[in-house]
């Protein structure tokens, strides 16, 4: 057993229980019935106790994080892009509609076994664990902690918002060159920004444009609900707004940069990908419909 993260209670927190206030927190655990089990368990101590999943949060508690696994998950047999490796972390390159973590196989967490290395250092992870979510629907950079420390100090960086994450995206429409968003999601404020890189004609939509996303807060599914309020939703998402859906193609949304402070030796890291192959492939294939269509009339 060890500690995975803690978080002192700030002042001016709103009246909320701790079921709805962990998730904010301990961004780890992938779902509310996720953190009920969490808390039922005994793995979420406020003050160092146990207590119910109802008890209300207040200002100066302490909430601790521990891990009380000992077993390791069923590996999943799946290839993943290592794209930054040491002995205290790595960062993967997760591929499109798999979850995380969570109660399912085939889960990112279960074939980190199989993926990253144990490390050598003294407090390392029986396997390495996922510091932060995606989406299922979204692929992209993920931070994975293999040492207890870099998982402890990783999360209290997340919680800080002092990792950064930059996204690439296709949306429906001629969106500006650069602006920011910030309507709340579900009662709790939250903020993005975002930069046109590039546009193009689509018979489809009338126009596409490929845009950088910042996320400043961490609300869940925040960039796709931000895009579709906005009036601009992401190519392929079924659930916000009503953009295009290409069939088999996906969610046009992945993550592209991270940047963080080494847990150990503070180096500043910025890790980068290219934007996914599909994003190129479906603007070559939009401005060539556009071109054949004006060609013909």
């Amino acid at each position: 057993m060890f500690i995975i993260q803690q978080h002192k209670v700030p002042d001016g927190i709103s009246k909320i229980r701790l079921l709805d206030y962990a998730p904010m927190v301990f961004t780890t655990i992938p779902s509310k019935s996720s953190m009920k089990k969490v808390i039922r368990k005994g793995a979420l101590l406020v003050d160092g106790q146990k207590v119910p999943s109802g008890s209300w949060v207040l200002v100066g508690q302490e909430l601790t994080l521990l891990d009380l696994e000992h077993n390791p998950p069923k590996p999943y047999k799946l290839e993943l892009e290592v794209v930054y490796e040491d002995e205290q972390l790595a960062v993967i390159n997760k591929p499109a509609g798999i979850e995380v973590s969570g109660n399912k196989f085939k889960t990112i967490q279960n074939a980190l076994v199989l993926n990253i290395s144990i490390s050598t250092e003294s407090d390392a992870l029986k396997w390495a664990r996922p510091v932060h979510r995606l989406d299922r629907p979204t692929s992209g950079l993920l931070l994975v902690a293999k040492t207890a420390s870099a998982l402890m100090l990783l999360g209290q960086q997340l919680e800080k918002r002092e990792i950064h994450k930059k996204y690439r995206a296709i949306v429906a429409g001629n969106i500006d060159n650069s602006g920011e968003i910030n309507t709340s999601i579900n009662g709790q404020d939250a903020l993005s920004s975002f930069n046109c890189i590039s546009r193009c004609r689509s018979l489809k939509t009338h126009w596409l444009s490929v845009v950088e996303l910042y996320p400043h807060t961490g609300r869940t599914h925040q960039l796709r609900i931000h895009m579709a309020d906005y009036g601009f939703p992401i190519v392929g998402d079924k659930q916000y707004g009503d953009g295009p859906v290409l069939r088999g193609k996906g969610l046009f949304l992945a993550a592209v940069e991270l940047s963080f402070k080494h847990p150990i030796t503070e180096e500043k890291l910025t890790v980068k990908i290219e934007q996914p192959s599909k994003f190129n492939s479906l603007i070559e294939k939009e401005k060539l419909r556009w071109k054949q269509f004006n060609n013909n009339n």
